[in-house]
């Protein structure tokens, strides 16, 4: 159901590198937050940082919310009634801004030099003192500016902080209360006229009409300031209102620390090589600090959506268990209708992921063991090792999974096995299930212990897809070929 105010929302990434999940997770609330009040999300691109963004960047960013399958209503590729949406093609509109800000007196000049704030930081905590900025620049004389820029001082451009607390109700935390001692005046403009983080981002929000800012919480701490400034641009015409604010809970990785980009685990293009559903690994973040009930943890994006409310976003920081995403992909596989997962899984039975020749490759025994592949899968990258006895020339043993099932009398198991196999129907897998157990109770042995030396004999490993349905499908030429690879191997 729609708010009585059109919701706006925003996902702005800097274009530096590789995704991280913690900013896909960002990403997802806010168009799952979009999408569920039937809102706009804009998406806007801050590469003010020319040392740090590239257009290869970029182009991997939109690559990366078009895999995840997110939409958006406003930005590159899009347009919109706000464009353009990317910072770098902005800087006029932020060069007008910070005028109007000197101008109105909300902002001024400080010509301290980094040596003169290091001092007097160092000066205040020695004598137990807050050690942010100290106005020292607030309140010059026109003659004391000119006095600076005689002696040749280049300048940035601080705004003035109020004298008063600040206090807002965060959508995640409450109501959140900060001394004005705890914020001091901060820069927003550089001295060679580039407009920093802290003027760009509240100024295209304010341009933009965003009504909720969902960011992460380790941009708490900036939200007085920006509020602050929120109200110098309404004073001056410039914004409407202040956006209401929700700070999303930490991503954490390996020992409580906060997942960070350094993180090997944090990279978005991991999941998508190793195979991961966009809609699988969706569904994981989304439980990185939201629930969508006490009982359950697997569901569509369309249910999301449907239920998604920044009332269930809890504050506590969320740890990413790659174990659980794992297995909530497990679970999107198997969702799949079989045509969609055989589909799925083609990058990984072709070059660079397939270990066979691609004349090797039999498509009708690859549709035959689908079904019984999509079972065991939990990312699809998984299907390479599963299916690669089916069409490889010869067979590759794994050598642990020799070691672990080639046990003494493994050898006159085989030769019993393949007698009894070569008698079988080869035409169910009930009857070749029939060979093997015979072949054990003939050695003593049940059908676990049986099998075990028979699976790695044909298929390399120890774990795999269903045994005798795979016997099948390989067919009983190749099969007792590869049993009798196995014997040579070990009479050797």
């Amino acid at each position: 159901m729609a708010n009585a105010t059109p919701v706006r929302v925003r996902f702005c990434p800097s274009p530096t590198g590789n995704p991280h999940v913690g900013l896909v997770r960002t990403a997802l609330f806010n168009w799952a937050y979009a999408r569920h009040n039937e809102g706009t999300l804009v998406f806007r691109i801050e590469d003010t940082d020319a040392a740090r963004d590239s257009e290869e960047s970029y182009e991997q960013l939109l690559d990366s919310m078009r895999w995840l399958g997110f939409d958006w209503d406003e930005g590159p590729e899009v347009g919109g009634p706000h464009a353009p949406y990317r910072q770098s093609q902005r800087m006029d509109v932020y060069k007008d801004v910070a005028d109007k800000l000197l101008d109105g007196g909300y902002a001024y000049p400080c010509y301290c030099t980094t040596e003169e704030l290091d001092a007097r930081r160092e000066a205040a905590r020695a004598a137990g003192k807050p050690s942010g900025y100290d106005g020292h620049c607030r309140d010059l004389t026109d003659e004391q500016k000119q006095a600076y820029e005689a002696e040749g001082r280049s300048h940035i451009v601080r705004f003035r902080m109020p004298d008063e607390a600040t206090t807002f109700t965060d959508l995640v935390r409450g109501e959140i209360t900060v001394q004005a001692e705890n914020v001091t005046d901060y820069g927003i403009v550089r001295a060679n006229g580039a407009p920093l983080y802290t003027l760009v981002n509240p100024v295209d929000d304010a341009l933009m009409e965003i009504t909720h800012v969902l960011r992460g919480e380790d941009l708490l701490s900036s939200t007085p300031r920006q509020i602050a400034l929120y109200k110098a641009l309404i004073e001056l015409g410039i914004a409407k209102t202040i956006p209401e604010f929700g700070h999303l809970p930490y991503v954490m990785g390996e020992g409580n620390k906060k997942l960070s980009k350094r993180d090997p685990q944090a990279s978005l293009n991991l999941y998508r090589e190793r195979g991961f559903l966009p809609e699988g690994l969706l569904n994981y973040l989304s439980l990185l600090g939201w629930s969508f009930s006490a009982d359950q943890d697997v569901f569509t994006i369309p249910e999301m959506v449907g239920k998604f409310d920044l009332a269930d976003v809890n504050a506590n920081p969320a740890r990413f268990d790659l174990k659980k995403a794992e297995a909530i992909n497990a679970d999107h596989i198997r969702m799949l209708d079989v045509k969609t997962f055989a589909e799925a899984c083609e990058p990984w039975l072709r070059a660079p992921h397939a270990n066979w020749a691609p004349e090797e490759f039999d498509e009708a025994a690859w549709q035959a063991i689908a079904p019984h592949a999509q079972t065991r899968l939990k990312v699809l990258s998984e299907i390479t090792a599963n299916v690669d006895f089916l069409f490889r020339a010869e067979p590759v043993f794994d050598e642990p999974s020799w070691t672990k099932a080639m046990k003494e009398g493994s050898d006159a198991l085989l030769r019993t096995a393949r007698a009894k196999l070569e008698a079988a129907d080869w035409s169910s897998p009930e009857s070749l299930k029939d060979a093997v157990l015979a072949a054990g109770e003939e050695h003593g042995l049940k059908l676990g212990k049986a099998q075990a030396p028979v699976r790695v004999a044909v298929t390399g490993r120890t774990v795999g897809l269903p045994l005798f349905e795979s016997l099948e499908i390989l067919g009983k030429e190749k099969a007792l070929a590869r049993v009798d690879a196995a014997l040579a191997k070990l009479t050797a």
